[in-house]
């Protein structure tokens, strides 16, 4: 593969339809001041998770995995002016950077941070009847991905739409002797949602400067 030009390519994307702001530049920033890892998606992904939100009319999002909130932002900033955006978080350093950077950009109001393991509060949120949600993102850890489709399910209703990141990890998944625990979590979670009859659903590779991974994309049926 052709990384230089992937990542070019982009690049030229990214000045054309994906610019960032200060408050997007500053979230990407804090990663490298806190220490924390640069694993957020690229600003032409961060500009795609908005689109969709926006094809979702969606008024009520939930993200697994907040990191430093950039895709974060990039989705609530398409949110109406009523609608929410609750994002979990399992590292609470990682859910501090990211409310400062919330709040930064003007969404203190509309994205709520719940600090905790993604499978004791995914249950908790069913309970309260925080559903069901127009869209929700999961980007968390690998391991238990196929346990959140699960989870995102009960937490939908008919056309919800279910986006997980980093499901071909560089190709990795073709490996079926593969060891890494993310890529076995892929794996499995690929082949749950291949089974799934509640929803119609497809994987789209990407490219770029994120290197080679992929998008898997479910609409509740």
């Amino acid at each position: 593969m052709n990384n230089e030009l992937f990542e070019s390519v982009d690049h030229y994307i990214s000045k054309l339809v994906g610019q960032e702001d200060e408050a997007l530049t500053a979230a990407t920033r804090s990663l490298k001041e806190t220490g924390m890892p640069a694993i957020s998606v690229s600003p032409n992904q961060g500009k795609f998770l908005q689109i969709l939100a926006l094809l979702c009319n969606a008024k009520n999002i939930l993200e697994l995995g907040t990191l430093a909130g950039y895709s974060t932002i990039w989705m609530a900033r398409a949110l109406p002016s009523d609608g929410k955006l609750i994002t979990l978080e399992a590292d609470p350093k990682h859910a501090a950077v990211a409310q400062k950077n919330i709040e930064r950009a003007g969404l203190a109001t509309q994205v709520q941070i719940k600090t905790g393991k993604a499978l004791d509060i995914l249950p908790q949120l069913h309970a309260e009847g925080a559903g069901p949600f127009d869209m929700i993102f999961i980007d968390a850890d690998k391991p238990p991905y196929a346990e959140y489709f699960e989870w995102a399910l009960r937490l939908s209703r008919p056309g919800t739409l279910i986006v997980a990141d980093n499901v071909i990890r560089d190709g990795r998944v073709l490996d079926k002797n593969s060891t890494d625990a993310a890529v076995k979590g892929a794996q499995r979670f690929n082949k749950v949602l291949a089974a799934s009859t509640a929803v119609t659903a497809t994987i789209l590779q990407m490219v770029g400067v994120k290197e080679y991974d992929g998008m898997a994309l479910a609409v509740v049926k």
